[in-house]
């Protein structure tokens, strides 16, 4: 490790990484309180033991010369498919997703760390490919290389932590040169199977009526044959195009896919997610359908940013925390207990200190020596953003409850060790900015 390494890492960068990390713990020690002022969770001090060993890693990680995980990254990511299939098979069940491997009184989030191993080797593929391969192939390729890790971890099941796959793939292909109408078909596609798979919900349980159309997408034979009828014309526009080169006709396949996929894949989801994921989602679209049940975090959440006010109630004098009004007080809903206790201003300088971070990371993005730099560095800042957005957003009561953690403050010891990974990669693509340098596979 050299000296020059140390000093010529983004400081403030760190101080913000910093600076959220002790915040989680003295808020995690405050959710550990009771009404009585007893305190009955030592989460805390395993979450400053986290914290400092993951500072630690951050360090020496920025002293590594980050294209040392060039030639190894496809070793590091089959490692982790290896234990993300272990996890599905042997894991520990918490919360109703055999997502933990257990070690005693210690256990990992496997599907945590893959986050770190899949940007990193689809950085590799993408630097790799960007003169070789067509436009296309790297895409195919690229939602190959996500869509495993991503299909493990949902079938586990955890629906939040996969999701976090989808802005991997569609920044870091983006940053790469991939063709626009990739990326779109990818985003129209999520999008419109969102909708059309919330479609029957909000009319069951929202609206309470039973309109015919709306739940036809529930019947298999009503998809099959759409999604037939469909590519029988997909299917003319495309012979049309192959004989005619005219862009229309390809068009019309574009688009005639991406409503196929999206058929196809919201009624796979009514199928494969659980009841209480789908629960989630109705209680999003209005809590008040169950209060007392699936809404109660929604509810209690909101009830809690509230009252914060402006300067907050004070550290330690929040209310919905310690009389155990808000499940997951420590994990999902730290921002909930912070807010009330710190008021508004406390949650503008939380959002001020994560735009800190992506900024700095697109700054580093703009220094980084090679592309290989640059897709890591584009990877990790849309996790951090996406975690951000939908964390807080499911808080404030505007995003679904996904189970996604609040990056560096909320307690978990895998969440927080591999976001540290994640800093220590970028420092090192920061200290390393003038080593001008070829990359071989």
């Amino acid at each position: 490790m050299k000296v020059r390494d140390i000093f010529s890492m983004d400081f403030l960068l760190l101080l913000a990484v910093g600076a959220l990390t002790v915040t989680g713990i003295f808020f995690i020690y405050s959710s550990g309180i009771s009404s009585t002022g007893e305190q009955t969770s030592d989460e805390y001090i395993k979450q400053i033991v986290w914290g400092s060993v993951g500072l630690g890693l951050t360090v020496v990680l920025s002293a590594l010369d980050y294209k040392r995980f060039y030639n190894i990254s496809l070793y590091l990511y089959a490692a982790t498919l290896l234990l993300l299939i272990y996890t599905f098979l042997f894991g520990k069940l918490v919360n109703g997703a055999r997502a933990w491997l257990g070690f005693g009184s210690f256990g990992i989030q496997p599907s945590e760390f893959a986050k770190i191993t899949t940007i990193v080797l689809l950085a590799r593929y993408l630097d790799a490919t960007k003169r070789k391969s067509s436009s296309f192939r790297r895409f195919f390729v690229a939602c190959a290389i996500v869509f495993v890790p991503m299909g493990l971890i949902l079938i586990q099941p955890d629906f939040g932590t996969s999701l976090v796959f989808i802005p991997i793939l569609l920044v870091m292909t983006f940053i790469a040169g991939v063709r626009i109408r990739y990326v779109i078909f990818l985003t129209v596609w999520i999008a419109l199977t969102g909708i059309l798979m919330a479609l029957p919900l909000w009319q069951t349980y929202i609206m309470k009526t039973s309109f015919s159309p709306i739940m036809l997408l529930l019947d298999v034979r009503f998809i099959a044959v759409v999604c037939a009828a469909l590519a029988v014309i997909g299917g003319v526009a495309l012979i049309g195009y192959l004989l005619y080169r005219k862009s229309c006709f390809f068009w019309i396949v574009y688009i005639i896919t991406m409503v196929i996929f999206s058929f196809g894949a919201s009624f796979a989801a009514h199928k494969v997610l659980k009841d209480y994921q789908i629960t989630r989602l109705i209680v999003f679209l209005d809590p008040e359908i169950d209060p007392q049940g699936a809404g109660w975090n929604i509810i209690q959440s909101t009830t809690a940013i509230g009252s914060g006010g402006l300067m907050g109630r004070g550290f330690l004098q929040g209310t919905q925390s310690h009389y155990r009004f808000l499940p997951q007080q420590s994990t999902d809903f730290i921002f909930s207990i912070f807010s009330e206790e710190s008021g508004f201003v406390g949650g503008v300088i939380v959002f001020a200190l994560f735009l800190v971070i992506n900024l700095r990371l697109i700054r580093i993005m703009r220094l980084a020596s090679n592309p290989f730099g640059v897709y890591i560095t584009a990877g990790l800042s849309s996790v951090f953003a996406f975690h951000f957005l939908v964390n807080v957003g499911m808080a404030m009561g505007i995003m679904p409850i996904t189970g996604i953690p609040l990056t560096f403050m909320s307690y978990g010891g895998s969440a927080l060790l591999a976001a540290m990974i994640g800093i220590g990669l970028v420092e090192s693509v920061y200290v390393r900015r003038l080593d001008f340098e070829a990359l071989g596979v």
